[in-house]
């Protein structure tokens, strides 16, 4: 029997749906942790994704007719490993592949047999990702894809490219990995500094991705933000003493502690500062404020502390009852200074309209690059509330109706068309 076939006592008979749940399952929470445990034994991304779309295919056929292994985890890795096999011995492209195959093989039996779990070696996959010789502009998306699953149609959203360049991107940087034999390993500290920023950025965009599909239960993206998370604590467990991979985790757990805030019980966006702070996770801020604490202490400030203190005092309001926009704007005018992307831009213009200046909080967003906001959705749904505070809702809803047409959130669209028509009413 091939050993890529599994034995009759992993097969128990199960319906052809719960195979299809299963392997969805996988996808979502696994794919990324089998592709980095089969690249780090290859040095080979584009050769592991091929090998493990192989053997997910595989179990698409195979599941629903015979059953669902007792270790699918370990069956997929089994598959995959023998496609490397064929594929490496076919091409005879590495020296000494013979010992080097049977190591692996030996690996991926060792999983199969001896349980279910195996190593993460996303850590090590992310800054991989981050070489050098891997050209900056790519190496948050390339990490994205290979680490995190995200779909390269949505990371080329992302970085406002079409689908076809970035594809073109992702193909060129695997393909370095391979040629120059990178050495999949988590570097030592020396190397940390120039690859660091790429992988927390990677980690939090794997976050806000995850965040953004909260309510798309049936998506591969759906539990990103908590693999996101898992990869946040792993990192600083590995650097307890970075101060921007504990600001990362901080502001990852601020946000995940309003998850159950976020909608109400009929799926309806409610802006942050309505939520019910009742529904806030205590030991997840409790947290997120220690972690600030202890970054605080390295005296190295950097982006994701200043975010995750602004989201810090967002937070207190379950203490206090109030906001104390004042000190929202000094973070944000702090931010800008040292990273002014469009979101911190637009999220200082909000504080300034919070703190009574909404003339030069739409001057302020007035200044943006027509072509970085156009598509922004956060700019136009932060137009709307300022023009409303201006006394302008004619524009004021136009603004709420174009932020509207730009989310795939149901939640938020139905909250901006609502606002849009109140808006009509006045």
């Amino acid at each position: 029997m091939d050993v890529s076939d599994p034995s009759p006592d992993e097969v128990p008979g199960v319906l052809d749906e719960e195979a299809h749940r299963t392997i969805d399952a996988l996808v979502r929470q696994s794919y990324g942790r089998l592709l980095a445990y089969l690249a780090a034994r290859t040095r080979d991304v584009a050769g592991a994704e091929d090998a493990l779309s192989e053997a997910l295919a595989t179990a698409l056929e195979r599941w629903p007719r015979d059953g669902v292994p007792q270790k699918p985890e370990a069956w997929l890795l089994r598959v995959a490993g023998n496609r490397i096999t064929d594929v490496v011995r076919h091409q005879r492209v590495r020296q000494n592949s013979e010992a080097h195959l049977q190591q692996l093989a030996e690996e991926v039996r060792n999983v199969a047999e001896t349980g279910d779990t195996f190593p993460d070696e996303r850590l090590k996959l992310l800054f991989v990702c981050g070489h050098p010789a891997i050209d900056p502009a790519v190496r948050t998306p390339l990490m994205l894809q290979v680490v995190l699953g995200v779909e390269a149609a949505r990371i080329a959203s992302a970085f406002l490219v079409s689908p076809a360049t970035m594809s073109q991107r992702l193909v060129r940087a695997k393909n370095k990995i391979r040629d120059a034999g990178i050495a999949f390993r988590v570097p030592e500290p020396p190397e940390w500094e120039e690859r660091l920023s790429f992988v927390l950025d990677a980690i939090y965009a794997a976050y806000t991705t995850g965040w953004e599909s909260l309510l798309e239960a049936g998506s591969t993206q759906h539990g990103l933000a908590e693999e996101a998370i898992h990869l946040g604590r792993t990192l600083v467990q590995l650097m307890p003493r970075e101060p921007e991979a504990l600001g990362l985790l901080a502001l990852m757990l601020h946000c995940e502690a309003r998850r159950a805030a976020r909608y109400d019980a009929e799926g309806r966006f409610v802006p942050l500062d309505e939520q019910d702070t009742s529904l806030w996770s205590g030991p997840l801020m409790t947290e997120a404020e220690e972690l600030l604490r202890v970054a605080a202490k390295l005296h190295q400030m950097g982006r994701y502390q200043l975010e995750a203190a602004i989201q810090s005092i967002h937070a207190s309001r379950a203490d206090t009852g109030r906001l104390d926009w004042e000190e929202i704007l000094l973070l944000y005018e702090g931010l800008v200074q040292l990273t002014p992307s469009i979101g911190a831009l637009v999220g200082r213009a909000v504080a300034l309209a919070q703190v009574g200046k909404p003339d030069a909080a739409l001057s302020a967003l007035d200044l943006l690059p027509e072509g970085r906001v156009c598509d922004y959705q956060p700019y136009w749904a932060a137009r709307g509330h300022i023009l409303e505070l201006l006394g302008r809702e004619a524009e004021a809803r136009e603004a709420c109706l174009h932020a509207a047409g730009l989310t795939d959130d149901p939640g938020m669209r139905a909250h901006l068309f609502k606002k849009a028509e109140k808006l009509s009413g006045r």
